[in-house]
């Protein structure tokens, strides 16, 4: 359907062919990808093994390892998606756009340099790789590929459909699609209509909201019925913080925090704390917050110095943390602490079950020996970051995680595939979000007589922000299919991570670049989906962080 009068462009001759081009155009990044991960392997090798000097001297090149694996995975999963969705007969146009343009865009960067950031490219040659001529399918996709009219074309399908959530099928089976309505009805209505205010006011999101994600299962979606959870999938996880993310960041972030204490008592705790904390997380009786990062460590968790010390039974803990979220309100606090004496790594470190009385904005700790305040934040306000400091803090001996010393390391490392796989979700929705407001925006923002989504400049960027979402939702709903089957996804989680990280900024900025003046604005919600974004890059694991563990983790 046209608007406005214009003539829309004609539907790309590509789509076709599209799936035969897509299937040739793959194998040469694989290729491509082995080649470099066999350079970069000669390169940081030391009588056989990886050397962490070597990786370090040569840290721009692994991370450019990393970002060509997550493209070729990305450009993986989207044919697999495609492929499914052919296969259910809905693979429609709007899909085969979507992935004509993923597949240009994405090649034409593989070839000529992919964005780490803003003022950093990851290039073929910074791995002493000479790509080779490209085949006939990827020559034909990277030229005909990502143009103008495909992009107009997608826009006009967008703007026909706006009725569907995720501008494209999912691939997602119909219980999913049915829990994602669900919770995006819930976010539209109980969510996104205050955010703003809270964000503006810097308040706590409301008791109200959490009480209601309680009664709708939101703190026990995968905790094992068993315990008093639903039993979901990782995959189900994923759609609720995607929508909740959507409506807000911070109520999409809530169940971060009883995601990770699950999944630490599930993995390494004792049957009887598996018993009496697991059915209390998934009612949302008791809210938890995660509690490892100190001032002088960041990244470098394995150099803590917070301690904890016998006392007769119990234990006793010392030392500061900082950038703890949503820490004045909870109930119970995972504490990783230093209890090996001797020890200056990260084998003396052990997890705690820290019980604490849930304080208020005004007094955010009570307990004795607890102290702290808040830190005052750009965004991600809606739980609230602080500084917290343990003075003789005693915590019960039978709060031990896993009733053994030095495990604490192990443990955490155990959550750190749901964490990213959740991470990314919330990445997703953000990212929605800003395609959301900037489209509305773009609209009914009148300029020259026409609405800005007429020009073309505008909605190119409505359109890469639906593609590149499409693809982190997909290279997301593989991690958790890889979780949910038992299938180890450290290296496809900390992908979808680092991606998504990247895809929420880019459509946060330009979203706001869509506002213009207005965008810079505080009244302006579009303000604060910018400010929520660019955590994204630093929480769960920073950008280059996550681009090391990755790169190792291909050497393995």
């Amino acid at each position: 359907m046209a608007h406005d009068g214009q003539t829309l462009p004609a539907a790309s001759p590509l789509l076709a062919g599209l799936l035969d081009l897509t299937a040739q155009a793959l194998p040469e990044v694989e290729a491509l990808l082995h080649r470099g991960r066999e350079t970069l392997r000669t390169w940081v090798s030391v009588s056989g093994k990886v050397s962490a000097g070597a990786m370090e001297t040569h840290q721009h090149a692994a991370h450019v390892l990393s970002w060509l694996a997550t493209y070729t995975e990305a450009l993986r999963q989207m044919q697999a998606w495609a492929l499914r969705l052919q296969a259910d007969g809905k693979f429609g146009e709007t899909e085969a756009l979507i992935l004509q343009i993923a597949y240009a865009e994405y090649l034409n960067q593989i070839h000529g340099g992919i964005p780490m950031s803003q003022g950093e490219i990851a290039r073929l040659q910074d791995l002493d790789l000479s790509p080779a001529p490209c085949g006939a399918a990827a020559q034909t996709l990277m030229a005909q590929g990502n143009t103008a009219a495909a992009r107009a074309q997608l826009v006009a399908l967008m703007r026909d459909g706006r009725a569907n959530a995720t501008f494209g099928a999912t691939g997602l089976d119909e219980e999913l699609e049915m829990i994602r309505d669900q919770f995006r009805r819930f976010a539209a209505e109980q969510v996104a209509p205050f955010a703003h205010e809270w964000h503006l006011k810097d308040e706590l999101i409301p008791m109200s909201v959490i009480d209601q994600l309680a009664e709708m299962g939101v703190f026990g979606l995968t905790i094992p019925e068993a315990f008093g959870g639903f039993g979901l999938s990782k995959a189900s996880m994923v759609v609720v913080s995607e929508e909740l993310s959507r409506g807000y960041i911070g109520v999409g972030s809530l169940g971060t925090r009883s995601e990770i204490a699950a999944e630490l008592i599930l993995c390494g705790g004792t049957p009887e704390q598996k018993a009496q904390w697991l059915p209390k997380l998934a009612s949302g009786e008791i809210l938890p917050t995660a509690v490892f990062t100190e001032p002088n460590t960041g990244s470098d968790l394995g150099a803590l110095r917070t301690r904890a010390r016998r006392d007769g039974d119990d234990w006793v803990i010392s030392g500061n943390k900082t950038w703890i979220t949503h820490a004045a309100r909870t109930h119970v606090m995972t504490v990783l602490a230093r209890s090996v004496e001797g020890t200056s790594d990260y084998r003396g470190l052990s997890m705690f079950l820290a019980e604490k009385t849930p304080g208020t904005d005004e007094t955010p700790f009570v307990d004795l020996g607890l102290s702290g305040g808040e830190i005052e934040v750009l965004g991600y306000r809606g739980m609230k970051e602080y500084t917290v400091n343990f003075d003789d803090f005693r915590v019960k001996g039978e709060n031990l995680l896993g009733g053994v010393e030095g495990q604490g390391f192990k443990q955490l490392m155990q959550t750190f595939e749901s964490a990213r796989i959740q991470t990314a979700a919330r990445a997703i929705g953000v990212a929605q979000n800003a395609l959301d407001v900037a489209m509305g925006y773009a609209e009914d923002r009148k300029q020259f007589g026409k609405a800005l989504i007429e020009f073309p400049r505008v909605a190119g960027k409505l359109a890469m922000m639906a593609v590149e979402i499409m693809v982190t939702r997909q290279l997301t709903y593989f991690s958790a299919w890889q979780k949910d089957h038992d299938k180890r996804c450290d290296l496809e989680a900390g992908m979808a991570k680092l991606l998504g990280a990247r895809v929420a900024w880019a459509a946060a900025d330009n979203a706001l670049q869509i506002h213009g003046g207005n965008g810079f604005a505080l009244e302006y919600q579009i303000s604060r989906i910018l400010c929520d974004a660019r955590i994204l890059n630093i929480f769960e694991g920073a950008a280059e962080i996550q681009a090391q563990v990755i790169a190792r983790r291909l050497l393995d």
